[in-house]
């Protein structure tokens, strides 16, 4: 009966020890930093890997060290212009100190979330309703700023923040759309009319120049066909300046063929007539003609003779 109670007595104590030692076990992962606290007091931190405490004495609480979010639930806000807007963010942060973060805080995902909707607040009230809906980015340095100022001493760096959306009431949001619709209308009108005050002056050009154009060549055709008429008016006169000319001469040297020469002289002097001048020009030398004259009358008269 001693040796019964023995072995119970000693699986007893071999079962407390196997828990003791399996309670002195403690693994810290590569994201995690292990407190170790004894006797309430905190002793040291640890790092990631394979550790030993003292059990019932020291206590390990794990810290994680990865980036986090924080969602800031929606909430109503009010512009600097007393518009009402619905806004909602997020908040990524991560754990710069594991003992300040267990320290000194509480909660801290309330913390954070408490003031992330506080300062959100203070922020958008002070921009007019436009300048919240085109000023994201501000919003999120602002507010990054502020929550990383306010968390250093949670030993927290908050990374960014993301403001999800920016809600104004509905009518609000009808009469931005009928605005906006109007500006793209507007805007639509402008660029036609351009097109047709550019399509206009493009066509008023192009006739401007056609018209240059035509007129230049209606000139050179003009001044060709004048420069072809003087040129054959040159010739023609001086033609029948050579022809006078060989008259005259032929008359004054006295040649054996002036007779024929003066018939010719007669008839260039009755085309002459025939023209438009009302005054002929008879040389100097009128004796010498008027001889010949004679002559050639003598020579019709000879003709007669010999076709009677």
């Amino acid at each position: 009966m001693g040796d019964f109670f023995a072995v119970i007595f000693g699986a007893i104590i071999f079962f407390v020890l196997i828990v003791y030692f399996a309670s002195a076990i403690r693994i810290v992962r590569p994201y995690e930093k292990g407190i170790i606290e004894r006797l309430g007091k905190y002793q040291r931190t640890y790092d990631q890997g394979l550790h030993f405490i003292i059990p019932f004495v020291d206590r390990l609480s794990k810290v994680d060290m990865r980036e986090n979010v924080v969602d800031v639930p929606p909430q109503e806000v009010i512009t600097k212009d007393n518009v009402v807007v619905t806004v909602d963010a997020v908040v990524y942060y991560e754990a710069t100190d594991p003992v300040k973060l267990m320290y000194n805080v509480a909660n801290f995902y309330m913390a954070a979330t408490k003031l992330a909707q506080t300062n959100l607040r203070n922020v958008i009230g002070e921009m007019q309703l436009d300048e919240s809906l085109t000023s994201r980015e501000k919003i999120n340095a602002a507010l990054r700023q502020i929550l990383d100022d306010a968390t250093d001493k949670w030993g927290v760096r908050v990374v960014r923040v993301e403001l999800q959306r920016i809600e104004p009431p509905i009518d609000v949001t009808e009469a931005m759309h009928r605005q906006m619709k109007a500006e793209r209308t507007r805007r639509a009108l402008i660029l036609e009319a351009d097109g047709d005050k550019q399509a206009a002056i493009t066509r008023a050009e192009g006739s401007k120049g056609a018209a240059i154009l035509e007129a230049e060549g209606k000139a050179q055709a003009i001044k060709s066909v004048a420069e072809a008429e003087k040129f054959q008016k040159i010739a023609l006169a001086e033609g029948e300046a050579d022809a006078i000319k060989n008259v005259y001469s032929a008359i004054h040297d006295g040649r054996p063929d002036d007779k024929l020469i003066a018939i010719k002289y007669l008839e260039a002097l009755q085309s002459i007539a025939q023209g438009p001048a009302n005054k002929v020009f008879l040389p100097m030398e009128t004796a010498g003609i008027m001889g010949s004259i004679g002559g050639i009358a003598e020579l019709f008269k000879e003709r007669g003779s010999t076709m009677e």
